[in-house]
């Protein structure tokens, strides 16, 4: 049982994956996966309800208490994490077009997105080596050795959003695998066939039963999820509101959490940088992805006497997007990913009509009749406590603001209750340095988009809590634990070297 998307092998689509094998779930319902840029169904999933949650948990569970998953050594995990890389890298391009029939994608972007996953797999089984697993210190509490060991969280929940659901899987499952840990999946049901597709790398890889397991449901049966005791911590990775749900009803539990929530990033540009270069760089990252991006620099702070400068450029800049296809080489932005979601923003360009001057975009393409398109929107003098400035969109509409000095950028920056990501655009290393310090953000960049998954992604304030990436995501997979003994065991030298494998 499965499907072809546009050559695309889903296999056992409508099945889910439980305790390493495929099965039929409990109802026959299913979910429909939609085409955004042709408005029609491509594939049908399984619609698991609550007794398939927890028949993945129960496996999960199993599979962290009484399976071999914790008890190898973290070179052995390292190399189930090189296969899952090699499977990836294999399937490369129905990864790719998975992504872009799903959620619209543009083809080359979801190409470098399948490559840059298939990474983080072998980042994390590199880090297998020399991560500090096992720890030595010295003791003031009696005995000759202390040790702070980090043992694997245990059973965790991912659950992972539609606006790029492979780069975000990979993060989360690449570190908590090499950890220990034992993952239940659950993908958005709006993007669920990549999880499909990672389902069936496992089985073909022989990673041992329950060590991940699949099951795609709607919002209502995913907080069963979340409510499970059996489950040790939840990663999230979605909306503000649906993080703070998840927060509380953990935080009743006492509950592990990390979570990659919303963002309403700014783009500080200063007095002494070329505004057209600016405006080339702010177009191209605020069409990447259809600005379905929550790290997107949505929130353009310049210097009031260049404001309309800017606008200019950035609205010059802004008309050269082509729309469309996302399959077609020519096209740098497609649909948003769901007819509810384009509601939405078209919603918030209505606002934003109200609230500021309109400078470009606000409507639907021309001769794109079927799709979810919309155009690339400016909105220029935008006051910053303009719903459009403070409300996350999540599509292609910039808000552009002026400021009367630097001081007041940096401070209308940390005007906003997210603090995911920035950029300052200066070419005064230290005036950008002493920018970058300042910003109540979890990433800065300098004269572009950056962001780097191999020092640490993550947020301040309601962009969350937490960091995915780098060593850094390691910590929210592992619990430290203190070891105080009289003498040193036989087993710890190869514990600390992470080559011992077996029961310790």
């Amino acid at each position: 049982m499965g499907h072809n998307v546009q050559g695309v092998k889903i296999p056992h689509s409508e099945q889910i994956f439980v305790g390493g094998e495929w099965i039929a779930p409990s109802s026959s319902q299913r979910i429909d996966v939609i085409n955004p840029a042709t408005e029609e169904p491509v594939l049908q999933v399984a619609d698991a309800q609550e007794a398939d949650v927890d028949s993945a948990v129960a496996a999960a569970r199993a599979a962290f208490d009484q399976g071999p998953w914790p008890r190898l050594s973290h070179a052995e995990r390292a190399e189930y994490l090189r296969a899952f890389a090699r499977g990836v890298r294999s399937r490369r391009e129905q990864f790719a077009a998975l992504q872009s029939i799903q959620m619209g994608l543009v083809y080359k972007e979801a190409v470098f997105a399948a490559d840059w996953s298939a990474g983080r797999f072998d980042y994390y089984a590199d880090l297998a080596a020399d991560f500090p697993f096992i720890e030595r210190h010295p003791t003031s509490a009696g005995g000759n050795l202390g040790l702070l060991v980090r043992e694997p969280v245990g059973v965790v929940g991912a659950i992972i959003p539609w606006n790029s659901p492979l780069t975000l899987m990979a993060p989360k499952l690449a570190p908590a695998l090499l950890a220990g840990c034992t993952v239940v999946l659950k993908p958005s049901s709006v993007t669920p066939g990549e999880a499909y597709l990672l389902a069936e790398i496992a089985r073909e890889i022989g990673l041992p039963a329950g060590v991940l397991n699949v099951v795609t449901a709607r919002r209502g049966v995913s907080e069963r999820l979340v409510r499970d005791p059996r489950v040790d911590k939840i990663s999230f990775t979605g909306g503000t509101e649906a993080g703070r749900k998840i927060a509380s009803i953990l935080g009743d539990r006492i509950a592990r959490y990390s979570l990659e929530l919303g963002g309403k990033s700014a783009a500080v540009i200063l007095d002494d940088y070329d505004v057209e270069k600016a405006a080339t760089v702010l177009a191209a990252s605020g069409v990447r992805m259809t600005g379905q991006v929550c790290a997107g620099l949505t929130r353009i702070i310049v210097p009031r006497r260049r404001h309309d400068e800017f606008v200019d450029a950035l609205s010059e800049a802004i008309a050269t997007v082509s729309v469309g296809d996302p399959f077609d080489p020519a096209v740098t932005m497609g649909p948003l990913a769901t007819e509810d979601h384009r509601r939405r923003v078209e919603g918030y360009v209505a606002i934003g009509k109200r609230e500021s001057r309109l400078a470009a975009g606000g409507g639907r393409p021309e001769k794109l009749e079927r799709g979810w398109y919309v155009e690339p929107t400016v909105f220029a003098n935008v006051d910053n406590s303009a719903r459009i400035a403070q409300e996350e969109i999540f599509g292609p509409v910039l808000s552009v603001i002026p400021a009367d000095d630097e001081h007041q950028a940096v401070d209308i920056a940390n005007d906003s209750v997210f603090g995911l990501n920035a950029t300052v655009f200066s070419n005064d290393i230290g005036r950008v340095y002493a920018a970058a310090r300042r910003l109540r953000s979890g990433t800065v960049g300098h004269n572009a988009f950056r962001g780097d998954y191999e020092i640490a992604f993550g947020g301040f304030k309601q962009s969350g809590i937490g960091r995915e990436g780098g060593r850094e995501g390691i910590y929210p997979y592992v619990e430290a634990k203190t070891i105080i003994l009289d003498e040193e065991p036989p087993a710890l030298v190869a514990d600390e070297s992470g080559t011992t494998g077996g029961k310790r």
